[in-house]
């Protein structure tokens, strides 16, 4: 099994370096794959992860810790953390770049170097739930593998058009890096499963802000067609696992 999460964290890392031969040039619409490849992450989230969290939320109950007693639906509370640090991530992206259609953010911007650490903090998380997913197995790893595969596609071509030279020069080298530096930590290190079950609560909502922040702009750039067949056949066969 290390073996095989080994290989898809350098898949996952290869993502990063290379989808840009497959993606469209940057002033072009947004393909509809990467809104296929959206509506299929955000059905992994919804028919996969959501359902997990009910389990972490039992999961952190158990632990007995203080801070947990004072929240009656933390798990949820964490994965609506998650969505709201990306949100605020995307509105300072826009903000630095004067709207959709202003000019790329430089490398020097400090816009630039939150969503680097950020993102590759998030990528960390998603190398290190690799190996210590809640529900272990080769079908377990092979959907979730190729649901953080589809949505590091799209998240790849959002910080592309963010900050364009800058990701191409220095970001995506390390949100690939820092994709097989989780997966080495977690085949080193297991934390406490109720940490693992908050650290995949926070992944979730991460997972369903970048998702959309694509899919419902406000200048109607996503492609719905594409995105309701990406999530209707990728829940349709997380079912049939």
């Amino acid at each position: 099994m290390i073996l095989a999460t080994g290989l898809l964290a350098l898949l996952l890392a290869a993502v990063h370096l290379e989808v840009r031969l497959l993606a469209p040039a940057l002033d072009a619409p947004r393909s509809p794959w990467l809104s296929l490849a959206g509506g299929a992450a955000a059905a992994y989230v919804f028919v996969h992860v959501f359902p997990d969290l009910c389990q972490g939320q039992e999961t952190l109950r158990r632990t007995g810790w203080a801070l947990v007693a004072v929240l009656d639906r933390h798990v949820f509370l964490i994965a609506l953390a998650g969505l709201l640090v990306f949100y605020g991530l995307e509105r300072a992206a826009l903000a630095a770049r004067g709207g959709r259609d202003g000019p790329p953010v430089g490398r020097g911007s400090g816009v630039f170097r939150l969503h680097l650490v950020s993102f590759a903090l998030y990528n960390f998380l998603i190398g290190y739930l690799l190996v210590n997913r809640e529900r272990p197995g080769l079908a377990s790893l092979a959907s979730y593998g190729a649901a953080m595969a589809l949505h590091m596609a799209a998240n790849d071509d959002g910080l592309r058009r963010h900050f364009t030279a800058a990701y191409r020069r220095l970001g995506r080298k390390i949100l690939a890096g820092a994709v097989v530096a989780g997966w080495a930590f977690g085949v080193v290190f297991r934390v406490h499963e109720a940490v693992l079950a908050v650290l995949f609560a926070f992944l979730a909502g991460g997972v369903v802000m970048n998702t959309m922040k694509d899919e419902i702009p406000l200048d109607g750039s996503g492609n719905f067609p594409a995105f309701a067949a990406g999530a209707a056949g990728y829940a349709a066969l997380l079912l049939l696992l």
